[in-house]
């Protein structure tokens, strides 16, 4: 799936949660080099090497989101998390050459939940099982922005390390187990691969920028960070905005068709909360050809405290 080509489409797409779906198929890995086996989801999928095809499944869904938003209205999505894997589900149900096995098949020993796995799909290359995350983790001011550990999520509890470690150790592994194998003995008679597929952004502190994490993306997505303290809205009128985000919009770039960003004010006072609450994430916005706010920077504003 080529960066540039959803860079060409997301102009396109009105619908959110259809630009979201684009931006969870299309958009690059964080990581190009894992400690562990990556794979798209979509990798032997006819849409993989025929993308205007899969651009055309999407163009026909914004015109007609109602499939869709059903699909997503199934269940209640409060974690960003989740809602990434069930548009994953969406997308890999209808996709040709793709049979979606499973979905978050947990696995239970002895009265016990030992996890789930995310994905087991069959497909030209075989039966894979995938685990999916999507991940925003900002670059620390100092030491050496190369390590892992030196990339954290916005809530200063998440690492890269640990959560490739986890997918590693314990998620990729879950498939292997015995309990697993017996469930998987019932869906298929074929090898399993397991792999992982790791979307997302990574922010640089400030606007010097640093270093990426050993073995980044070459293309992956990002944006910078600074503390709430050293917030100054340089942008505040004229063709150049400022958009916070809810949590929800964290994933496909932001645009507003028809409507207005915030005004300066209220950003200002959205601001002046990220004290002693969670970090926040904002958007640059401009004006494009067709008249419409476009997303053109991310930002992150954190506590002064941060990473405490």
């Amino acid at each position: 799936m080529s960066p540039s080509y959803l860079a060409e489409l997301m102009p396109r797409l009105l619908h959110p949660q259809v630009r979201d779906l684009a931006w969870v198929l299309m958009s690059p890995p964080l990581l190009s080099d894992t400690p562990a086996p990556q794979r798209h989801p979509l990798a032997a999928s006819h849409w993989a090497s025929h993308p205007d095809e899969l651009a055309d499944w999407l163009l026909s869904h914004d015109s007609q989101p109602s499939v869709l938003e059903a699909w997503l209205a199934q269940h209640s999505i409060r974690r960003l998390g989740l809602y990434y894997e069930r548009l994953w589900q969406f997308a890999l149900g209808q996709a040709p050459d793709v049979e979606l096995l499973v979905a978050n098949l947990p696995i239970r020993q002895a009265g016990h939940t030992l996890g789930e796995l995310d994905l087991i799909l069959h497909d030209a290359e075989g039966v894979h099982h995938i685990e999916l995350a999507v991940k925003f983790y900002l670059g620390l001011e100092t030491g050496d922005r190369r390590r892992h550990d030196h990339w954290l999520g916005p809530g200063s509890h998440d690492r890269l390390d640990i959560k490739l470690q986890r997918l590693c150790q314990h998620q990729l592994k879950l498939s292997s187990s015995p309990p697993a194998k017996a469930l998987l003995a019932e869906l298929t008679c074929g090898e399993i691969d397991s792999a992982l597929w790791l979307g997302g952004y990574l922010f640089q502190p400030g606007t010097s920028g640093c270093e990426p994490p050993t073995g980044a993306h070459p293309l992956h997505l990002g944006g910078h960070w600074l503390r709430q303290c050293d917030w100054v809205n340089s942008t505040a009128e004229g063709a150049t905005r400022w958009q916070p985000l809810h949590r929800q919009a964290w994933l496909a770039p932001a645009q507003l068709d028809g409507g207005q960003p915030w005004p300066a004010a209220e950003v200002e006072r959205w601001i002046a909360e990220v004290n002693g609450k969670q970090a926040r994430l904002m958007a640059r916005l401009e004006m494009d050809t067709v008249g419409r706010w476009a997303e053109r920077e991310r930002l992150f504003v954190v506590p002064d405290s941060w990473p405490g």
